[in-house]
């Protein structure tokens, strides 16, 4: 084994734990991160010119946004779900938008909203997080931001 799939290998297992060891308040600031992560480095990508692997990092991107807003239970969140799920569509749409065009700003625009969302997020107070996954959660949020 070389050494990149030695680090990915570890990568994968450590995410798998993570995941599991997860409640669902910390499953949504893993796939925010991955989503920041991904569309950051495909704004790397896009500026050094490589198009081909900036357009699969904002597929990634895409796919772990689209599961955001998936996991959303708009019984549940009410008003305030259905307003994530228009900003989770919003940024979908800007990114493939920056993907088509390559345009730069429109990745830093979701990355702002990205971290933005994240900050809000980590301001939850704990006792609002919920239980971790499997004491009686909803387990929906069950993807991994690889």
């Amino acid at each position: 084994m070389n050494g990149l799939a030695a680090i990915s290998a570890y990568r994968s297992v450590n995410n798998q734990s993570a995941v599991v060891d997860s409640n669902p308040h910390q499953l949504v600031l893993m796939l925010i991160d991955g989503a920041i992560e991904k569309t950051a480095a495909a704004l790397g990508y896009l500026r050094g010119g490589e198009i081909a692997e900036k357009g699969r990092l904002i597929s990634r991107s895409i796919a772990i946004v689209d599961s955001l807003r998936a996991s959303l239970d708009h019984e549940a969140g009410g008003e305030l779900a259905a307003n994530l799920g228009r900003l989770y569509d919003y940024m979908c749409g800007r990114l493939l938008e920056a993907n088509m065009r390559n345009d730069p700003e429109g990745l830093n625009e979701v990355i702002a909203l990205l971290k933005e969302l994240r900050e809000a997020w980590s301001a939850i107070p704990q006792d609002a997080r919920g239980a971790p996954r499997g004491h009686g959660r909803d387990d929906r949020l069950a993807v991994v931001a690889q």
